[in-house]
């Protein structure tokens, strides 16, 4: 059986970091079955989630230069360049920690789809996200569960 899971990562005190945590609860709501984890930890912090899943979808925020809010982005994993930044907020990236992982014999995900989504306040503490941001969030969830075809997945993930 594979094993899909859906990570939603960010800070749920800081605005818009918040919105891959929201994004997956509702991706959870409206698929019950389906693994869904919420995860405030860097990128080092998730192996314990992701080890020994087939197939891993990771939903977080991120900030551009001029991206309009609520805007949804997919990046492949071989667009990420593994790079060591300790001065980043998430100490390592996930482009790093996935070299890190295979190099120390973790079994990885085979399948990696990342999912962006643009904010406007990831500076500001505060619950909830702003309302540009949170406006969109059923509709990148709906747009997140068609394309990786979560539907069919949840049955998949199913005790049986």
């Amino acid at each position: 059986m594979t094993r899909t899971l859906v990570l939603g990562i960010g800070n749920p005190i800081v605005t818009d970091d918040a919105v891959g945590l929201e994004v997956a609860r509702s991706i959870k709501l409206s698929n019950p079955a389906l693994e869904v984890i919420e995860a405030c930890s860097g990128a080092m912090g998730l192996f314990d989630y992701i080890t020994d899943c087939d197939r891993l979808i990771i939903v977080d925020s991120v900030k551009t230069e001029g991206g309009k809010p609520g805007a949804l982005y997919k990046i492949d994993m071989e667009d990420l360049k593994p790079r060591l930044n300790h001065a980043a907020s998430h100490g390592l990236d996930i482009a790093s920690a996935f070299k890190l992982g295979e190099g120390l014999g973790y079994r990885m995900p085979q399948t990696v789809s990342i999912y962006a989504i643009e904010v406007k306040d990831n500076t500001s503490f505060g619950e909830g996200c702003t309302v540009e941001v949170a406006g969109r969030i059923p509709h990148i969830a709906a747009e997140i569960i068609e394309a990786e075809d979560l539907m069919a997945v949840s049955v998949q993930n199913s005790p049986s």
